[in-house]
């Protein structure tokens, strides 16, 4: 009996601490990638998770040696490679999106349930909901048919961008800090339980 609840608790503990599953994508950005081409000698990197589970889609880029201040940055779907498909994320741009600058670093994570998430055009046209956004969003990742693109004031069609291909399905990218508290808390519960038993043992 103490060990099975050694192993509740050892349980409870694991699942507060770790995120929850996502599916993860990665893209190297850059003007050769665009559709026309770009001569742009900017690079980026990008790290998409989406988990439609908690519904939630965790977006990291970071971007250097644009040719000019940039003004919005987007996923676009669903299309295959190298083509052009229309904005599937917030618009007029990722909220909190560094703009105006040539270098920068961004990391949010979006409520995939929201209709702020989606571009209304994107949700008007794969089902009405953002619910079904999700689902098209999901469907075109895996297929690799989605792509981050930043734009420029030198390019407004966008200046570098990537079709994002799937890295692996894992814990989610960065643990939030309710998730690192909740671990702390269960880990302590776990503490606590063993002394009590190893009390009543003795």
């Amino acid at each position: 009996m103490k060990h099975v609840a050694m192993v509740i608790l050892t349980a409870a503990a694991i699942a507060f601490v770790l995120p929850s599953e996502a599916a993860i994508y990665t893209a190297n950005l850059n003007g050769g990638n665009e559709n026309p081409a770009t001569p742009s000698a900017g690079t980026g990197s990008t790290t998409v998770a989406l988990d439609t589970t908690t519904h939630t889609l965790q977006v990291i880029v970071s971007f250097s040696g644009l040719t000019s201040g940039t003004t919005a940055s987007h996923i676009h779907c669903c299309v295959a490679p190298n083509g052009n498909a229309g904005v599937a994320t917030t618009t007029p741009t990722f909220t909190g999106f560094p703009l105006g600058v040539t270098s920068g670093s961004y990391n949010q994570t979006f409520n995939t349930l929201a209709a702020s998430t989606w571009n209304p055009a994107f949700i008007t046209a794969n089902g009405g909901t953002p619910a079904s956004a999700e689902a098209v969003l999901a469907a075109g990742l895996v297929a690799g048919q989605a792509y981050l693109n930043i734009h420029t004031t030198n390019f407004p069609g966008g200046e570098i961008r990537g079709f994002l291909l799937a890295l692996s399905t894992a814990s989610s990218v960065v643990p939030t800090l309710s998730q690192w508290a909740m671990g702390l808390l269960a880990a302590v519960l776990v503490l606590a339980g063993a002394f009590v038993m190893r009390k009543r043992s003795a």
